[in-house]
């Protein structure tokens, strides 16, 4: 199935989505972490707590989280989760140089990796983990369906899936608001902040073509997941989904 944001670029049509995501998050990297948090006025720090949470009930040892950035989410899941391993991967090695370095700070080397992987074929053999992660990076996948599927195809099991994404409101006054944030605030912070006049347009036109809520989780139904749930979160500015293999 083709979904309306894989043909979102960020820098024009010309080539693949995925050598053009690469080289924009290789670009807006230092910056990256600082830009986040502005935008999101910090709460973006609760969504990953929340996800987070919801996972520790089930006491992952091996996991995985896709699409790791500068490293946030996995260094809060190490913490939190306490597991035998946390792999984190990603195309931007610009992005993961940032996490490497957070992590060899907290001193959490021996528990955290990180390495360059496309999500879409993954190196690694079947049933490899017992959780998989994805914080604010699914809808920069060039094939939806497909990173899905690989991300069941490297779950154990009875294992979960969790993946937070940014999400319009869909609900008066929220939706009129956000409509403006997203359209004049975040293009404006991002070029001032991460000197790249395409990063943080491309950003809020991504977010409004991914697929939301019930059409998401059947997507993920549809790559072999059950136990399929959705929670918006902060007013329906993020979504929280939740599955099992």
């Amino acid at each position: 199935m083709e979904y309306p944001q894989e043909k979102v670029m960020p820098y024009g049509q010309e080539g693949k989505k995925v050598e053009q995501v690469e080289r924009m998050f290789d670009h807006i990297a230092p910056a990256y972490d600082r830009l986040n948090h502005v935008m999101s006025l910090g709460i973006d720090r609760s969504w990953r707590r929340r996800a987070i949470r919801w996972l520790a009930q089930y006491r992952p040892q091996e996991v995985m989280d896709v699409a790791t950035g500068t490293g946030d989410f996995a260094l809060l899941a190490c913490r939190m989760l306490q597991p035998h391993m946390l792999t984190g991967i990603d195309i931007s090695e610009g992005m993961m140089q940032v996490a490497r370095n957070k992590v060899r700070e907290a001193g959490w080397g021996s528990r955290i990796r990180f390495q360059r992987e496309d999500c879409e074929a993954l190196s690694f053999p079947d049933a490899s983990f017992d959780a998989v992660t994805v914080a604010f990076g699914v809808r920069n996948f060039e094939h939806l369906d497909l990173g899905l599927r690989e991300m069941c195809r490297v779950l154990r099991p009875g294992g979960h899936l969790v993946i937070l994404e940014l999400s319009t409101p869909d609900r008066f006054p929220m939706k009129q608001l956000y409509r403006l944030y997203s359209r004049c605030f975040i293009p404006l912070v991002g070029r001032t902040l991460s000197h790249d006049d395409n990063a943080y347009t491309y950003l809020p036109e991504s977010i409004r073509a991914f697929p939301q809520g019930e059409v998401m989780s059947q997507s993920i139904r549809r790559a072999g997941f059950s136990e399929v749930r959705f929670k918006r979160l902060t007013f329906g500015v993020c979504t929280l989904y939740m599955a099992t293999k």
